[in-house]
């Protein structure tokens, strides 16, 4: 069989939402997620969904006991993966809007991948909407791990470019604990973003890049709230 054949991607489900349409693929030995017509993510690698968990602990005051974090998106769950393997976080708080994707955990292929750590007494799904969770809840979290979209400037419905508005990167800092840290992923770097989460009055903003096979890398924007 023909390599291109025998890595042509099969539709597993394909469901459609109050946000559009999802689709689950699988390509080979991997998993695709598409929503809209917009590859997210797959399982091929989850280097930078990894250090998205790993560089906001790391970012977090050395004094922090049993720190909170509340991961926006579930996505093929590396980021849920990595952050119950981690002792010291105290809380895993995960919001997903798409009931599909939660199924794919908890009832389909994605649970071998994340089925330890779905049943971890530590990990909380909400099946919700990350921006309308951020914008309505009173809880303050320790960390927020944000990969809803392919980044700031890429996002996957038009409703989700509120988060990276003024007004959503306020309400993400109000969720915020002092000394809390802010992680967002990105397909691509973005100097504008970082401007933007200055301008929020957010501080020590950086990033931090995993290289990709092909192309600019993948980035994690971080910035912390210090009172």
């Amino acid at each position: 069989m023909p390599a291109t054949e025998a890595h042509s991607p099969v539709v597993i489900d394909r469901r459609d939402g109050p946000f559009g349409e999802v689709v689950l693929r699988e390509r080979g030995k991997h998993f695709e997620i598409i929503a809209n017509g917009c590859f997210l993510m797959d399982t091929s690698d989850g280097r930078s969904e990894r250090l998205l968990v790993d560089a906001a602990l790391a970012a977090l005051p050395g004094n922090r006991q049993d720190p909170s974090v509340l991961i926006g998106g579930l996505g093929v769950g590396f980021s849920l993966v990595r952050a119950a393997e981690e002792d010291r976080w105290g809380r895993i708080v995960v919001a997903e809007r798409e009931e599909a994707v939660v199924d794919w955990h908890r009832d389909g292929p994605l649970g071998r991948i994340t089925g330890p750590a779905l049943t971890d007494p530590r990990t909380e799904i909400l099946r919700t909407d990350l921006v309308e969770h951020l914008r309505t809840t009173t809880e303050r979290y320790d960390a927020l791990c944000l990969d809803i979209d392919n980044g700031p400037e890429w996002t996957v419905t038009e409703d989700n470019g509120s988060l990276y508005s003024p007004t959503g990167l306020a309400a993400c800092r109000a969720r915020l604990t002092p000394g809390g840290v802010l992680a967002v992923w990105s397909a691509q770097p973005s100097p504008e973003f970082g401007t933007a989460l200055r301008n929020a009055g957010f501080h020590a903003v950086r990033t931090e890049e995993v290289a990709v096979a092909r192309g600019v890398p993948d980035v994690v924007h971080l910035a912390s709230r210090e009172d």
